[in-house]
Protein backbone atom coordinates (compact mmCIF):
# COMPACT_ATOMS: atom_id res chain seq x y z
CA UNK A 1 0.00 0.00 0.00
CA UNK A 2 1.67 3.69 -0.86
CA UNK A 3 2.54 5.78 2.33
CA UNK A 4 0.39 7.91 1.16
CA UNK A 5 -3.21 6.00 1.78
CA UNK A 6 -4.40 5.46 4.78
CA UNK A 7 -6.54 2.79 6.02
CA UNK A 8 -10.68 3.80 4.91
CA UNK A 9 -13.35 2.07 7.04
CA UNK A 10 -15.84 4.82 6.04
CA UNK A 11 -19.66 3.69 5.76
CA UNK A 12 -19.83 4.98 2.14
CA UNK A 13 -18.68 6.32 -0.55
CA UNK A 14 -16.29 3.47 0.51
CA UNK A 15 -12.83 2.22 -0.09
CA UNK A 16 -12.10 0.47 -3.69
CA UNK A 17 -9.81 -2.02 -4.29
CA UNK A 18 -6.20 -0.21 -4.83
CA UNK A 19 -6.14 -2.25 -8.48
CA UNK A 20 -9.35 -0.72 -9.75
CA UNK A 21 -7.89 3.38 -8.53
CA UNK A 22 -4.51 2.28 -10.48
CA UNK A 23 -6.60 0.90 -13.38
CA UNK A 24 -8.79 3.92 -13.48
CA UNK A 25 -5.62 6.01 -13.43
CA UNK A 26 -4.07 4.05 -16.43
CA UNK A 27 -7.27 4.64 -18.68
CA UNK A 28 -7.84 8.05 -17.04
CA UNK A 29 -7.14 10.58 -20.19
CA UNK A 30 -7.16 7.57 -23.09
CA UNK A 31 -9.77 5.19 -22.77
CA UNK A 32 -9.97 2.13 -25.06
CA UNK A 33 -7.65 4.46 -27.59
CA UNK A 34 -10.65 7.12 -28.06
CA UNK A 35 -8.23 9.39 -27.00
CA UNK A 36 -10.41 10.78 -24.57
CA UNK A 37 -11.35 9.63 -20.68
CA UNK A 38 -14.76 7.60 -19.97
CA UNK A 39 -16.09 11.01 -18.50
CA UNK A 40 -16.15 12.72 -22.24
CA UNK A 41 -17.31 9.56 -24.56
CA UNK A 42 -21.09 9.10 -25.54
CA UNK A 43 -23.30 6.93 -23.78
CA UNK A 44 -24.15 5.97 -27.26
CA UNK A 45 -20.79 5.05 -28.55
CA UNK A 46 -19.54 1.48 -29.25
CA UNK A 47 -16.89 1.56 -26.14
CA UNK A 48 -19.02 2.71 -23.76
CA UNK A 49 -21.91 0.43 -24.72
CA UNK A 50 -19.38 -2.79 -24.58
CA UNK A 51 -18.52 -1.47 -20.56
CA UNK A 52 -22.56 -1.33 -20.25
CA UNK A 53 -23.20 -4.90 -21.60
CA UNK A 54 -20.15 -6.28 -19.67
CA UNK A 55 -21.10 -4.72 -17.05
CA UNK A 56 -24.56 -5.69 -16.86
CA UNK A 57 -23.11 -9.73 -17.73
CA UNK A 58 -20.55 -10.13 -15.03
CA UNK A 59 -23.15 -9.11 -12.59
CA UNK A 60 -25.49 -11.56 -13.25
CA UNK A 61 -22.65 -14.27 -14.09
CA UNK A 62 -21.35 -13.17 -10.32
CA UNK A 63 -24.95 -13.89 -8.93
CA UNK A 64 -25.42 -17.00 -10.94
CA UNK A 65 -28.83 -15.64 -12.20
CA UNK A 66 -30.05 -17.24 -15.11
CA UNK A 67 -31.91 -15.96 -17.77
CA UNK A 68 -34.70 -15.02 -15.73
CA UNK A 69 -33.33 -11.84 -14.26
CA UNK A 70 -32.64 -8.57 -15.76
CA UNK A 71 -30.40 -5.58 -14.33
CA UNK A 72 -30.99 -1.60 -14.70
CA UNK A 73 -28.58 0.91 -13.89
CA UNK A 74 -30.08 4.17 -11.93
CA UNK A 75 -29.42 7.29 -10.25
CA UNK A 76 -30.90 8.09 -7.33
CA UNK A 77 -29.30 6.45 -4.62
CA UNK A 78 -31.11 3.27 -2.53
CA UNK A 79 -33.93 6.16 -1.27
CA UNK A 80 -35.01 6.88 -4.71
CA UNK A 81 -35.62 3.01 -5.15
CA UNK A 82 -38.07 3.81 -1.44
CA UNK A 83 -40.73 5.23 -3.84
CA UNK A 84 -40.27 3.28 -7.11
CA UNK A 85 -40.57 -0.19 -5.74
CA UNK A 86 -43.97 0.66 -4.85
CA UNK A 87 -44.63 2.35 -7.53
CA UNK A 88 -43.66 0.33 -9.56
CA UNK A 89 -45.06 -3.10 -8.15
CA UNK A 90 -48.60 -2.60 -6.14
CA UNK A 91 -51.57 -2.73 -8.03
CA UNK A 92 -54.84 -1.58 -6.24
CA UNK A 93 -55.58 -2.81 -3.10
CA UNK A 94 -52.41 -4.76 -2.96
CA UNK A 95 -49.51 -3.84 -0.04
CA UNK A 96 -45.93 -4.16 0.47
CA UNK A 97 -45.10 -6.31 4.02
CA UNK A 98 -41.59 -4.23 5.54
CA UNK A 99 -39.45 -5.86 8.25
CA UNK A 100 -38.10 -3.14 9.91
CA UNK A 101 -34.23 -3.39 11.21
CA UNK A 102 -33.08 -0.14 11.34
CA UNK A 103 -32.86 3.55 9.97
CA UNK A 104 -33.04 2.64 6.13
CA UNK A 105 -35.95 -0.09 6.50
CA UNK A 106 -37.72 2.97 7.73
CA UNK A 107 -37.43 5.06 5.11
CA UNK A 108 -38.03 2.84 3.00
CA UNK A 109 -41.74 2.06 4.68
CA UNK A 110 -42.57 5.88 5.13
CA UNK A 111 -42.37 5.97 1.51
CA UNK A 112 -44.08 3.28 1.08
CA UNK A 113 -46.70 4.73 3.79
CA UNK A 114 -46.61 7.72 1.70
CA UNK A 115 -48.00 6.02 -1.64
CA UNK A 116 -50.69 4.08 0.77
CA UNK A 117 -49.19 0.59 -0.15
CA UNK A 118 -46.97 -0.37 2.99
CA UNK A 119 -47.70 -1.60 6.41
CA UNK A 120 -44.69 -2.54 8.97
CA UNK A 121 -45.24 -6.30 10.04
CA UNK A 122 -42.38 -6.81 12.48
CA UNK A 123 -40.08 -3.90 13.70
CA UNK A 124 -36.75 -3.88 16.03
CA UNK A 125 -37.37 -0.56 16.99
CA UNK A 126 -38.43 -0.91 20.71
CA UNK A 127 -34.98 -3.27 21.37
CA UNK A 128 -32.96 -0.70 19.97
CA UNK A 129 -31.89 -2.50 16.20
CA UNK A 130 -29.93 -4.72 17.85
CA UNK A 131 -31.10 -7.67 15.82
CA UNK A 132 -33.32 -9.03 12.48
CA UNK A 133 -36.47 -11.01 13.13
CA UNK A 134 -36.39 -15.18 13.27
CA UNK A 135 -39.58 -16.47 10.46
CA UNK A 136 -41.72 -17.18 13.59
CA UNK A 137 -42.22 -13.15 14.51
CA UNK A 138 -43.76 -11.79 11.58
CA UNK A 139 -46.47 -13.12 9.41
CA UNK A 140 -46.89 -12.22 5.87
CA UNK A 141 -50.28 -10.72 4.42
CA UNK A 142 -52.65 -12.45 2.27
CA UNK A 143 -52.56 -9.18 0.55
CA UNK A 144 -49.08 -8.79 0.23
CA UNK A 145 -47.67 -8.47 -3.05
CA UNK A 146 -43.95 -8.43 -1.41
CA UNK A 147 -41.69 -8.76 1.40
CA UNK A 148 -39.28 -6.18 1.65
CA UNK A 149 -36.04 -6.43 3.81
CA UNK A 150 -33.19 -4.45 4.10
CA UNK A 151 -29.97 -7.07 3.98
CA UNK A 152 -27.30 -5.26 6.02
CA UNK A 153 -28.06 -2.57 8.89
CA UNK A 154 -24.93 0.04 8.52
CA UNK A 155 -25.81 2.15 11.23
CA UNK A 156 -26.37 -0.74 14.08
CA UNK A 157 -24.46 -3.41 12.92
CA UNK A 158 -26.86 -5.89 12.02
CA UNK A 159 -27.54 -8.57 8.94
CA UNK A 160 -29.72 -11.58 8.17
CA UNK A 161 -27.71 -14.29 7.19
CA UNK A 162 -30.28 -15.62 5.27
CA UNK A 163 -33.11 -14.41 3.56
CA UNK A 164 -36.28 -13.69 5.39
CA UNK A 165 -38.96 -15.91 4.18
CA UNK A 166 -41.55 -14.44 2.07
CA UNK A 167 -44.44 -16.79 2.91
CA UNK A 168 -44.75 -17.22 -1.33
CA UNK A 169 -44.42 -13.48 -2.44
CA UNK A 170 -41.06 -11.99 -4.11
CA UNK A 171 -38.69 -10.76 -1.67
CA UNK A 172 -37.74 -7.11 -2.46
CA UNK A 173 -34.08 -6.62 -1.02
CA UNK A 174 -32.60 -3.26 -0.11
CA UNK A 175 -28.54 -4.44 -0.56
CA UNK A 176 -27.07 -1.38 -0.88
CA UNK A 177 -24.44 -2.67 1.77
CA UNK A 178 -23.77 -6.02 1.40
CA UNK A 179 -24.30 -6.62 -2.11
CA UNK A 180 -21.42 -8.75 -3.76
CA UNK A 181 -19.94 -9.83 -0.38
CA UNK A 182 -21.38 -13.70 -0.78
CA UNK A 183 -23.61 -16.26 -2.47
CA UNK A 184 -26.78 -15.14 -2.69
CA UNK A 185 -30.03 -17.02 -3.04
CA UNK A 186 -31.10 -14.95 -6.51
CA UNK A 187 -34.24 -17.49 -7.01
CA UNK A 188 -35.86 -16.61 -3.12
CA UNK A 189 -36.03 -12.96 -4.74
CA UNK A 190 -37.66 -10.93 -7.28
CA UNK A 191 -36.29 -7.77 -6.90
CA UNK A 192 -32.95 -6.41 -5.20
CA UNK A 193 -31.30 -2.90 -5.36
CA UNK A 194 -28.54 -1.45 -4.19
CA UNK A 195 -26.72 1.92 -4.33
CA UNK A 196 -23.27 1.21 -5.50
CA UNK A 197 -20.95 3.66 -3.25
CA UNK A 198 -20.41 0.37 -1.09
CA UNK A 199 -19.72 -2.59 -2.21
CA UNK A 200 -19.74 -1.99 -6.13
CA UNK A 201 -17.94 0.86 -6.89
CA UNK A 202 -18.42 4.93 -6.22
CA UNK A 203 -21.72 7.13 -5.79
CA UNK A 204 -23.74 8.01 -8.58
CA UNK A 205 -25.22 4.89 -9.63
CA UNK A 206 -27.87 2.77 -8.24
CA UNK A 207 -28.30 -1.27 -9.49
CA UNK A 208 -31.91 -2.79 -9.66
CA UNK A 209 -32.01 -6.61 -10.31
CA UNK A 210 -35.28 -7.77 -11.26
CA UNK A 211 -37.21 -11.34 -12.15
CA UNK A 212 -38.07 -10.73 -15.89
CA UNK A 213 -42.22 -12.15 -14.70
CA UNK A 214 -41.92 -9.47 -11.85
CA UNK A 215 -40.86 -6.75 -14.58
CA UNK A 216 -43.63 -8.23 -17.14
CA UNK A 217 -46.26 -7.87 -14.49
CA UNK A 218 -45.42 -4.14 -13.42
CA UNK A 219 -47.33 -1.13 -13.65
CA UNK A 220 -47.64 0.74 -17.06
CA UNK A 221 -48.66 4.00 -15.54
CA UNK A 222 -45.61 5.25 -14.07
CA UNK A 223 -43.94 8.07 -16.13
CA UNK A 224 -40.73 6.74 -17.83
CA UNK A 225 -37.89 7.75 -15.71
CA UNK A 226 -39.51 5.92 -12.84
CA UNK A 227 -41.09 3.09 -14.68
CA UNK A 228 -38.77 -0.58 -14.48
CA UNK A 229 -40.52 -1.33 -17.74
CA UNK A 230 -39.65 2.06 -19.51
CA UNK A 231 -35.58 1.28 -18.26
CA UNK A 232 -35.49 -2.25 -19.46
CA UNK A 233 -37.14 -1.81 -23.04
CA UNK A 234 -34.06 1.02 -23.42
CA UNK A 235 -31.14 -1.28 -21.58
CA UNK A 236 -31.16 1.26 -19.12
CA UNK A 237 -30.11 3.86 -22.18
CA UNK A 238 -33.77 5.97 -21.54
CA UNK A 239 -31.22 8.68 -20.96
CA UNK A 240 -27.74 9.11 -20.15
CA UNK A 241 -26.95 6.59 -17.57
CA UNK A 242 -24.17 7.23 -14.87
CA UNK A 243 -21.38 6.45 -17.45
CA UNK A 244 -17.96 6.78 -15.31
CA UNK A 245 -20.20 4.91 -12.15
CA UNK A 246 -20.54 2.02 -14.55
CA UNK A 247 -16.73 1.86 -15.81
CA UNK A 248 -15.82 1.84 -12.83
CA UNK A 249 -18.35 -0.88 -11.18
CA UNK A 250 -17.20 -3.20 -14.24
CA UNK A 251 -13.91 -3.13 -13.16
CA UNK A 252 -14.64 -3.95 -9.33
CA UNK A 253 -16.78 -6.70 -11.08
CA UNK A 254 -13.72 -8.02 -12.82
CA UNK A 255 -11.47 -7.69 -9.84
CA UNK A 256 -13.62 -10.13 -8.40
CA UNK A 257 -14.18 -12.08 -10.61
CA UNK A 258 -10.74 -12.82 -10.76
CA UNK A 259 -10.32 -13.30 -7.17
CA UNK A 260 -12.96 -16.45 -6.29
CA UNK A 261 -16.52 -14.80 -7.32
CA UNK A 262 -18.47 -14.38 -4.48
CA UNK A 263 -17.34 -17.46 -2.71
CA UNK A 264 -13.84 -15.75 -2.24
CA UNK A 265 -15.69 -12.64 -1.22
CA UNK A 266 -17.40 -14.58 1.54
CA UNK A 267 -14.37 -16.21 2.76
CA UNK A 268 -12.19 -12.92 3.11
CA UNK A 269 -15.61 -10.96 4.70
CA UNK A 270 -15.48 -13.39 7.60
CA UNK A 271 -11.93 -13.40 8.15
CA UNK A 272 -11.81 -9.77 8.11
CA UNK A 273 -14.93 -9.36 10.69
CA UNK A 274 -13.17 -11.88 13.06
CA UNK A 275 -10.40 -9.89 13.39
CA UNK A 276 -12.42 -7.38 14.63
CA UNK A 277 -14.98 -8.89 16.59
CA UNK A 278 -12.19 -10.75 18.27
CA UNK A 279 -10.46 -7.66 18.94
CA UNK A 280 -13.76 -6.50 20.89
CA UNK A 281 -14.55 -9.64 22.40
CA UNK A 282 -11.10 -9.77 24.25
CA UNK A 283 -11.15 -6.13 25.76
CA UNK A 284 -13.21 -7.83 28.55
CA UNK A 285 -15.77 -5.38 27.97
CA UNK A 286 -13.65 -2.24 27.48
CA UNK A 287 -15.58 -2.26 24.11
CA UNK A 288 -18.90 -2.99 24.27
CA UNK A 289 -20.87 -4.57 20.43
CA UNK A 290 -23.75 -2.80 19.37
CA UNK A 291 -25.59 -6.33 17.97
CA UNK A 292 -26.85 -9.66 19.25
CA UNK A 293 -24.31 -12.47 18.54
CA UNK A 294 -26.89 -13.84 16.21
CA UNK A 295 -26.97 -10.72 14.08
CA UNK A 296 -23.83 -9.42 13.85
CA UNK A 297 -22.97 -7.97 10.94
CA UNK A 298 -19.74 -9.12 8.87
CA UNK A 299 -19.75 -5.89 6.90
CA UNK A 300 -20.45 -3.14 9.50
CA UNK A 301 -19.12 -3.42 13.25
CA UNK A 302 -20.59 -1.04 15.00
CA UNK A 303 -19.59 -1.02 19.03
CA UNK A 304 -19.24 2.04 21.85
CA UNK A 305 -16.27 2.11 24.76
CA UNK A 306 -17.47 1.47 28.15
CA UNK A 307 -16.56 4.68 28.96
CA UNK A 308 -18.00 6.84 26.63
CA UNK A 309 -15.97 10.11 27.55
CA UNK A 310 -12.94 7.51 25.84
CA UNK A 311 -14.45 7.34 22.47
CA UNK A 312 -13.13 11.43 21.16
CA UNK A 313 -9.71 10.29 21.93
CA UNK A 314 -10.31 7.14 20.48
CA UNK A 315 -11.31 8.21 17.19
CA UNK A 316 -8.38 10.69 17.30
CA UNK A 317 -5.70 8.42 17.90
CA UNK A 318 -7.06 5.87 15.34
CA UNK A 319 -7.19 9.25 12.73
CA UNK A 320 -3.36 9.63 13.93
CA UNK A 321 -2.40 5.99 13.18
CA UNK A 322 -4.08 6.51 9.29
CA UNK A 323 -7.44 4.41 10.61
CA UNK A 324 -10.32 6.92 9.10
CA UNK A 325 -13.83 6.73 8.81
CA UNK A 326 -14.26 5.25 12.21
CA UNK A 327 -16.89 7.27 13.64
CA UNK A 328 -20.15 5.89 14.31
CA UNK A 329 -23.20 6.85 12.40
CA UNK A 330 -24.39 10.34 13.70
CA UNK A 331 -27.78 9.22 14.90
CA UNK A 332 -26.07 6.71 16.71
CA UNK A 333 -22.77 8.04 17.90
CA UNK A 334 -19.68 5.38 18.85
CA UNK A 335 -17.77 3.68 16.50
CA UNK A 336 -18.10 1.52 13.09
CA UNK A 337 -15.81 0.03 11.34
CA UNK A 338 -17.23 -0.87 7.61
CA UNK A 339 -15.46 -3.70 6.05
CA UNK A 340 -16.71 -3.50 2.49
CA UNK A 341 -14.70 -5.67 -0.37
CA UNK A 342 -12.41 -2.87 -0.76
CA UNK A 343 -10.89 -3.04 2.46
CA UNK A 344 -8.06 -4.46 2.09
CA UNK A 345 -7.02 -7.26 4.83
CA UNK A 346 -4.21 -5.27 5.90
CA UNK A 347 -6.12 -2.58 6.81
CA UNK A 348 -8.50 -4.61 9.38
CA UNK A 349 -5.63 -6.36 10.97
CA UNK A 350 -3.77 -3.17 11.51
CA UNK A 351 -7.71 -2.16 12.92
CA UNK A 352 -7.78 -5.15 15.66
CA UNK A 353 -3.84 -4.08 16.76
CA UNK A 354 -4.99 -0.56 17.09
CA UNK A 355 -8.52 -1.93 19.55
CA UNK A 356 -5.42 -4.11 21.63
CA UNK A 357 -2.65 -1.06 21.67
CA UNK A 358 -5.43 1.51 22.71
CA UNK A 359 -6.81 -0.73 25.35
CA UNK A 360 -3.76 -1.47 26.87
CA UNK A 361 -2.46 2.27 26.93
CA UNK A 362 -5.75 2.80 28.22
CA UNK A 363 -6.47 0.74 31.30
Amino acid sequence: MPTDRVHNFGAGPAALPLTVLERIREEWLDFAGTGRSILEISHRSPQYDEVHESARARLLRLLGAADDFDVLFMGGGARTQFSLVPMNLLEPGRKGDYLVTGRWSELALAAGEHLDGARSIWSGKAEGFVRVPQPTEYTVGSDAAYLHYTSNNTIYGTQFHEPPDGGGVALVADMSSDILSRPLDLAAHGLIYAGAQKNLGPAGLTVVIIRRDLLAAARTDVIDMMSYRALAAKRSLLNTPPVFPIYAMNLVLEELESRGGLSGAAERSRAKAELVYQAVERSAGFYVLHAHSSSRSLMNVTFRLADTALEPKFLEEAEARGLVGLKGHRSVGGVRASLYNGVARASVEALATFLDDFRRATC
